[in-house]
């Protein structure tokens, strides 16, 4: 029964292949023929919001992606999250084991994005048997492989699997491990809250020859972070001292989230201070962690505060910055400044979600500013036409 479930499932998900043309379902005019990156760009605009996993799958399909595209790489990710979030395992299974049929997608490039992908569906013995698989497909492994593996252990959530593999398939398969690898490995352990092993494949590292860079370093600094050792933060920084390495924005945005995760935004402050005056220039990941930290900590004006200086010193806050500072602000009942900084988000079309705005809207009102949430709601309807609808309780307390 169970194989007659599966041959019936793939047989329905290849029959509405076919029922559809490719440039139908990405664009509303079917007469008009799409370049590629157009066909990328209309997928991703339908996947963000069609939920129907079969209609899913219809728009990869009819995008012909591949992992060469960046974009592409994109609208895979978003495919498989939108289709494990529905269980729809069958039909990941059959859409990615279809796409190694493709002749432009045999090669190991391809092979280890799919690998990546079973991993982030949580399917990791699908991944497993993709890479056991590649021989049989006429793809050589290498390294690369390898790697993706590790990686999707780590997103599946199955670090202990990391160490049977990395044990195991390089001598099964012959493939020598690279810094990847070793940095990969350390990510797990750290993941796994076994933070102390790193210092264990550091150690192997040395003994094989391998240098360690900024990245192996900075995975332990997270690991230890997590679990509260800070001595051994101060080893670490120690170690990338002695292999002559010094910390640069990468570590510091590190430490910085780190501590701000564990309500300790005023100490990942001064590190903030310490980077300027190392003449190291923050990003905007560098203000959003801190600005979500003092925000968590109910210390909006310092969230302000740095918003502002982010501004002046020419650092541009991306949708999450924005998004972030909008719904503490709501929550903190400062609707006037979220207001604002509402404005200047739509402004650039980065548009937080109904519940946010919804809570902006009821805010203004609270404080007798009717008219600007009017005003609101008129520009969110004129963005969203089609959400018109979820404004018209709202609108009737406003008319009132």
């Amino acid at each position: 029964m169970a194989l007659f479930a599966r041959f019936r499932s793939r047989s329905i998900l290849q029959l509405r292949n076919y029922s559809l043309s490719p440039s139908s379902i990405l664009s509303s005019d079917s007469k008009t023929i799409l370049t590629s990156k157009e066909k990328s760009r209309a997928a991703l605009s339908l996947l963000k919001t069609e939920k129907n996993p079969e209609k899913i799958l219809d728009i990869c399909r009819a995008a012909s992606l591949t992992p060469e595209s960046h974009l592409d790489r994109i609208c895979f990710s978003v495919a498989v999250s939108k289709l494990t979030e529905s269980n729809y395992f069958e039909g990941i299974r059959v859409f990615i084991e279809d796409l190694k049929k493709r002749p432009d997608l045999r090669n190991e490039r391809f092979i280890s994005h799919s690998i990546v992908l079973y991993g982030q569906a949580g399917m990791l013995q699908n991944a497993i048997d993709t890479f056991q698989q590649m021989e049989e497909l006429g793809i050589h492994r290498t390294v690369k492989s390898l790697n993706a593996l590790l990686f999707s252990c780590i997103i599946a959530k199955k670090n202990n699997e990391v160490k049977r593999i990395f044990t195991d398939f390089p001598k099964t398969y012959n493939i020598q491990p690279d810094i990847e690898t070793y940095n990969t490995v350390i990510k797990a352990f750290c993941e796994a809250g076994e933070s102390t092993s790193g210092y264990s494949i550091l150690a192997e590292m040395g003994r094989k020859n391998f240098k360690p860079n900024a990245t192996t370093f900075t995975n332990m600094i997270s690991g230890f972070y997590k679990e509260q050792k800070f001595e051994d933060v101060g080893k670490v920084l120690e170690l990338m001292k002695e292999h002559g390495l010094k910390p640069g924005l990468s570590t510091y945005n590190v430490r910085i989230q780190s501590l701000c995760k564990l309500g300790r935004s005023f100490e990942a402050k001064a590190l903030l201070d310490g980077m300027l005056e190392r003449h190291i220039k923050p990003n905007s990941n560098t203000y959003t962690s801190l600005i979500h930290g003092f925000c968590r900590e109910g210390k909006l004006e310092d969230a302000k505060a740095l918003f502002k200086r982010m501004i002046n010193h020419g650092c541009k806050p991306d949708t999450n910055c924005y998004f972030t500072l909008i719904y503490f602000l709501c929550q903190g009942g400062d609707y006037e400044t979220a207001l604002q900084i509402a404005k200047e988000s739509i402004e650039k079309n980065w548009v937080p979600n109904f519940t946010t705005m919804k809570s902006l809207v009821d805010g203004l009102v609270s404080v007798s500013k009717a008219d600007e949430a009017k005003e609101l709601v008129a520009l969110m309807k004129g963005k969203f036409p089609n959400n018109a609808d979820l404004w018209k309780e709202t609108e009737e307390k406003l008319s009132q």
